[in-house]
């Protein structure tokens, strides 16, 4: 299976997902105008990387700056996908990565994560250099 690369935009984050490690990279802003149309590509690949990746370690690791309501949405839409797979025994660890002075990305992690049961969530809090 092919990577997934979505290059970063003004206004939707860049997508990186690594088929034969298994890591996931999603970073930056989130605000598209149709955000059905911007996942739907990332929704498809990862339902067939979950058909094919039956061993090891799927890591998401997140590192945003902003989401509007829609892509909140779709990131709900994506975990719950990531959670029935863990459910079966996927072993699924999601890292959400936030700025220390931005308390939206911390309070959007900790509900995301209120939500999910099977998979591993962790929140990191990255310090400034």
């Amino acid at each position: 299976m092919d990577d997934l690369v979505i290059n970063e935009t003004k206004s939707s984050p860049s997508v990186r997902f690594d088929a034969g490690t298994g890591v996931l990279e999603i970073k930056g802003k989130s605000y598209p105008a149709n955000a059905a149309q911007f996942f739907d590509p990332l929704f498809r690949w990862v339902e067939e990387f979950l058909r094919q990746f039956t061993t090891g370690t799927i890591e998401v690791n997140l590192e945003m700056t902003y989401l509007n309501s829609s892509s909140s949405k779709a990131f709900l839409n994506l975990f719950d996908m990531l959670d029935r797979s863990a459910s079966k025994g996927q072993d699924i660890v999601i890292n959400w990565l936030y700025h220390q002075e931005n308390d939206t990305m911390l309070e959007c992690g900790e509900e995301f994560m209120e939500d999910l049961e099977a998979v591993t969530f962790n929140l990191v809090k990255m310090t400034e250099k």
